[in-house]
């Protein structure tokens, strides 16, 4: 991996660090959430959870679809999910 790889996998990281972004990323792997429905279920204003969800989908961890005039999110892609699935297993293992 050279150091401009290194610098993105650690911004993914840094990124997936601040629990609201943690918690919209993983609000939306299994399904497209809308940004009201987002805002409204974590508790977010829809102006902070907009922000997060663009500065998730800049670094390619979630995808945006317009849908009239709503917009829904969902995770990228199967490595998304697969790298918070493996991450939520180990944190679990952890905890037994």
């Amino acid at each position: 991996m050279d150091s401009d790889q290194a610098a993105e996998l650690a911004e993914t990281f840094h990124l997936l660090g601040d629990a609201n972004r943690l918690r919209l990323v993983l609000a939306c792997l299994d399904e497209p959430v809308s940004v009201q429905a987002l805002a409204d279920g974590l508790g977010l204003s829809p102006s902070l959870a907009s922000h997060h969800l663009r500065l998730l989908r800049a670094a390619r961890l979630m995808r945006a679809e317009r849908r009239g005039r709503q917009v829904f999110y969902r995770a990228a892609d199967e490595h998304v999910r697969r790298m918070l699935a493996d991450m939520i297993e180990h944190v679990q293992e952890d905890a037994l």
